[in-house]
C-alpha cells in the first residue's frame, strides 16, 4: 500500500539516529503502559471501596494507601516519561528536519542539465519546502502520539480481555471500526487528493514563472492574464478538494457516533454482567476509563490518518526527486588529474536530447594544449553541445571525450569541471554582491585579485560606480546589470578561476563595438597558453584561433584555419560573406 510504504521511507530517515529513536520508542511503551495502567487501578479504588463494609477502617486505609502510592508513582512516571518524549522528540525532529533539506537541496544541484530542462525551479523549491515540513511533523507526532496509540492497540488492549473479555471484545470492534472506516475513505480519495497536489504544484510554477519575469507582465500588460490564470487554477484545486474533504467529515462522524455507541455499549453490558456476578463496579469503571483512554487515541491515530493522507501526494514527490538517478555518474573511483594540460579529443560523439533529433553526430576533433578551436555555424549546429559534453553538463550516448588521453568519466567531475571555465552566452548571477559573483571563479581571492581581474575584464570602472562598489547587490540573476556588465563579471570571474580550459559561449556578443575590442585583448591575454574553446557568431573576431570548425547538423561541414577555409570558398566563406553584406546594408 502507497499509504505504509511512504510511512515507511520517511521513518527510515531516522536510521542516523537510530539509537534515540529506540529510547524513544522505549519512553513511549512506558507512558502507553502507565495510561493502560490507570485505569485499572481506579477501578481497585472503586472496587475497594465498594467492599469497605466488610473491612476495618484501619484495614481499609492501609489498603487505600497502598494504591493512592502507587497511583502516585504511576502518575509520576508517566510524567517523566512524557517529558522525555516530548523534549527529544522536538529536537530530534528539528535536526532531522535541517538534514533532509540539505540532503534533497544537494541532490538536487547534482543533478543535470537533462532534469532541470525539464523541472521548474518553483516546484522543486515547493516540494523541497512542503516536504520537509511534513516531514517533521510526522516525525513529531509518531513520538509524541503514534507510538503510544500502536503500543496501547496491539499490546496493552489484549491484556484487557484477562480482566473481562466480553467489556475486552467491544473495544476492539471499536479499533477494526475505525480501521476499516479509515481505509475505506483513503481508497476513496486517494487519487483525488494527488489531483489536489497537481494543481498545487501547478500554482507554485505558475506564481514563480510570473515574479522571475515581471518585466514581461507589466512590458506586455499581462498583470489581468496572469492572475486570471491563478484564480482559474485555484479554482480547480478547489473543486477537487471539495469532494475530498467530504468524505473525510463523514469519517469524522462515523468514528463519532461509533465511540459514543461503544461506551453505551461499555455500560450497558457491564451492568448486565454486573447483575449476573460476572463483573465488578471496578471492572465496569475500568473499562469505561479505556473506552475514554482509547477512543481519544484512536482520534489521534485517524487524524493522523488523514494528516498523511493529505500530505502523501507531496511527500511521494519528494521522495520522487530524492530517487532520481543522475544521467551524469560521478564515479566514486574517478581520478584527480591535479591542472590539466589541456589536450582534447573528442571521439565519434553521438548525441540526442530527445533520442529522436540528433544534436551531434559522428563527431571527430583534435585539440592540441594552448591551442585555439572556433566553433561557427547556424543556430542548432551542435556548437553548444558539443562544449556541453565536455564539460559534462550531460553525456554523448556513444563515443568518447579524452582529457590529456584520459577518458573524462573517468574523472572525478569535481577535478574535470575545476579545470574547465565557462563564459555563457547568458551570463546569470547570484542574488548576492558582486564580490561574492566573482569568487564564485575563486572563493580565496583577495581584493586585489578581484580588482585586477575586473580591470582585465574592462568591469572595475562600472562596479566602481554602483553605490557599494564590490559590495553592491546585483539582483535576482543579474537583473539590477545591463547584459554587457553581466558579461564583464562572467570574464573577471573565468579569469580568477585561471583553468587550463577555456570555454567562450559568445561571450562578447552583449558588448558594444569599443567594449568588445578592449576586451578582446584581455581575452587575448587570458587565452595564451591555454586550450580554448570559442563560439562566436561575428565571425571577424575568430580571426586568429588556430582551427576553425564550421558544424551544420550536428556533423563537422569543414575544418582549417580562417583563411583557408575563406579561400576555399566554401560553407564559411558563405557564411563570412552574409555576415559583411548584413553589415554594410545596416
Amino acid at each position: 500500500m502507497e499509504f505504509l510504504r511512504v510511512y515507511g521511507r520517511v521513518l527510515a530517515l531516522l536510521r542516523d539516529e537510530r539509537w534515540l529513536a529506540a529510547w524513544l520508542a522505549v519512553a513511549n511503551i512506558a507512558v502507553a503502559a502507565l495510561q493502560f495502567y490507570e485505569p485499572v487501578l481506579f477501578g481497585k479504588v472503586v472496587d475497594l471501596l465498594s467492599n469497605a463494609k466488610n473491612q476495618t477502617s484501619e484495614a481499609l486505609w492501609a489498603d487505600t494507601r497502598s494504591l493512592l502510592i502507587l497511583w502516585a508513582a504511576v502518575g509520576l512516571g508517566g510524567i517523566g516519561a512524557n517529558i522525555v518524549v516530548s523534549l527529544q522528540a522536538d529536537r530530534m525532529a528539528h535536526r532531522r528536519r535541517l538534514a533532509a533539506m540539505s540532503r534533497y537541496f544537494e541532490h538536487v544541484l547534482l543533478l543535470p542539465f537533462s532534469f532541470h530542462h525539464t523541472q521548474h525551479s518553483g516546484r522543486l523549491l515547493k516540494v523541497m519546502l512542503t516536504g520537509v515540513d511534513h516531514l517533521f511533523g510526522i516525525w513529531l507526532s509518531f513520538f509524541r502520539e503514534n507510538l503510544a496509540t500502536f503500543v496501547a492497540l496491539f499490546v496493552m488492549l489484549p491484556l484487557s480481555l484477562t480482566m473481562n473479555w466480553r467489556l475486552g471484545l467491544l473495544l476492539i470492534v471499536l479499533i477494526l471500526f475505525f480501521a476499516v472506516a479509515n481505509a475505506w475513505v483513503v481508497g476513496r480519495t486517494d487519487r483525488l487528493q494527488a489531483q489536489v497536489e497537481d494543481y498545487h504544484s501547478q500554482l507554485a510554477g505558475r506564481a514563480s514563472d510570473a515574479l522571475g519575469n515581471i518585466h514581461l507582465i507589466q512590458s506586455f500588460v499581462r498583470l489581468s492574464a496572469e492572475a486570471g490564470e491563478v484564480h482559474r487554477i485555484i479554482g480547480q484545486t478547489l473543486a477537487a478538494q471539495y469532494p475530498v474533504l467530504n468524505w473525510w467529515a463523514l469519517l469524522s462522524v462515523l468514528t463519532r457516533a461509533a465511540s459514543t455507541v461503544t461506551v453505551i455499549s461499555i455500560f450497558v453490558l457491564g451492568t448486565w454482567l454486573y447483575t449476573r456476578g460476572e463483573a465488578t463496579v471496578g471492572e465496569i469503571v475500568s473499562f469505561m476509563g479505556f473506552a475514554t483512554m482509547l477512543i481519544g487515541r484512536m482520534d489521534q491515530a485517524s487524524g493522523f490518518v488523514s494528516r498523511i493522507f493529505f500530505q502523501m501526494p507531496a511527500l511521494a514527490d519528494f521522495f520522487r526527486v530524492l530517487d532520481h538517478q543522475s544521467t551524469v555518474i560521478d564515479n566514486p573511483n574517478g581520478r584527480d588529474i591535479g591542472r590539466a594540460k589541456g589536450d582534447v579529443d573528442f571521439e565519434d560523439l553521438n548525441f540526442s536530447y530527445d533520442g529522436k533529433r540528433p544534436a551531434l553526430v559522428h563527431f571527430n576533433l583534435h585539440v592540441p594544449a594552448g591551442s585555439t578551436v572556433a566553433f561557427v555555424g547556424p543556430t542548432g549546429a551542435g556548437k553548444s553541445t558539443a562544449l556541453s559534453l565536455l564539460h559534462r553538463m550531460w553525456d554523448a550516448q556513444s563515443g568518447t571525450i579524452r582529457v590529456d588521453g584520459v577518458d573524462h568519466r573517468e574523472i572525478k567531475l569535481e577535478s574535470l569541471r575545476r579545470n574547465i571555465g565557462v563564459v555563457f552566452q547568458d551570463s546569470t548571477m547570484f542574488y548576492r554582491s558582486i564580490a561574492d559573483n566573482l569568487r564564485i571563479g575563486k572563493p580565496d581571492a583577495t581584493q586585489a585579485e578581484l580588482e585586477e581581474a575586473a580591470k582585465l575584464a574592462e568591469a572595475h570602472d562600472f562596479i566602481m560606480r554602483q553605490p557599494q562598489g564590490y559590495e553592491t547587490l546585483v539582483g535576482e540573476r543579474g537583473a539590477t546589470l545591463s547584459g554587457g556588465e553581466r558579461q564583464r563579471l562572467a570574464i573577471a570571474r573565468a579569469l580568477l578561476k585561471n583553468p587550463p580550459i577555456l570555454i567562450l559561449d559568445e561571450a562578447t556578443s552583449a558588448l558594444d563595438a569599443m567594449t568588445e575590442a578592449r576586451i578582446q585583448k584581455a581575452l587575448k591575454i587570458l587565452m595564451q597558453g591555454r586550450t580554448t574553446f570559442v563560439i562566436a557568431h561575428r565571425l571577424s573576431t575568430i580571426r586568429d584561433a588556430n582551427q576553425v570548425v564550421v558544424l551544420e547538423h550536428g556533423r563537422i561541414a569543414e575544418q582549417g584555419d580562417y583563411r583557408e577555409l575563406l579561400a576555399k570558398g566554401g560553407v564559411f566563406a558563405g557564411l563570412v560573406a552574409t555576415q559583411r553584406a548584413g553589415i554594410e546594408s545596416a
